[in-house]
């Protein structure tokens, strides 16, 4: 039986901070480094050792990935890091304060923004500070001006399929460090959950998920390893 471990970065910089991150690269606090490295003492002591691990190409989740693998032992594993596991992109939203954000759009249209399925934010302006465009790290890849969570599961999941679900095929322990949206995508298809429920669903940082598959890669029953 394989195992699939599914780890929200640690708190970040912005998420303290109360901003619209998205995919704009902010570091871990002091308290997110000490959830990174929990996360990997709680897989040591359950016995929960990956064997290949997963990534996106956002510095806080790197840094949780590494955190985790050096507490349980494993920081010699292979990673792969791909940007279709990056958080989804908040567009014109990224960098506000979400607050005074509620203060000038109300809370109902923030509400939208933040929490619907298929509806994105308003779309970043070209050459907004927060434009990415040409970062090197995604050369040749189209930088999405805005997303949604519908858009960001049309991004993760055939990802999931070519990519991560292979590895779990071959009896793999596979752990993804990941994003809130790029995480509930992946939860959303494994526990089947509605296109209404998933928005209310909250993944905590730092917090290991734990599927079991078994032969035919179907997901079991969700956990979280502190539970297990």
């Amino acid at each position: 039986m394989s195992k699939l471990i599914l780890v929200r970065h640690g708190q970040s910089e912005w998420n303290l901070a109360n901003r619209f991150t998205g995919w704009w690269d902010v570091d871990l606090t002091d308290k997110g480094v000490a959830e990174a490295r929990a996360a990997g003492v709680l897989l040591a002591a359950k016995g929960v050792l990956p064997t290949i691990a997963f990534t996106s190409l956002q510095t806080r989740a790197i840094k949780t990935l590494n955190l985790a693998l050096e507490e349980c032992g494993r920081l010699w594993l292979p990673v792969i890091k791909d940007w279709h596991l990056n958080e989804r992109h908040y567009g014109g939203l990224t960098g506000l304060d979400k607050q005074q954000t509620r203060d000038k759009h109300g809370d109902e249209q923030v509400h939208i923004w933040r929490r619907s399925f298929d509806i994105p934010p308003p779309a970043m302006e070209p050459g907004s500070e927060f434009d990415l465009s040409d970062d090197p790290r995604y050369a040749g890849i189209e930088v999405p001006m805005a997303e949604s969570l519908k858009l960001t599961i049309e991004r993760v999941l055939p990802y999931w399929e070519s990519a991560i679900l292979p590895q779990l095929a071959k009896g793999k322990t596979v752990i993804v460090s990941a994003h809130g949206n790029s995480l509930r995508a992946l939860v959303k298809h494994l526990s089947n959950i509605s296109d209404d429920d998933i928005t209310g669903l909250e993944i905590p940082t730092g917090q290991p998920i734990i599927y079991d598959f078994d032969g035919t890669q179907v997901a079991g029953e969700r956990r979280y390893l502190k539970d297990c």
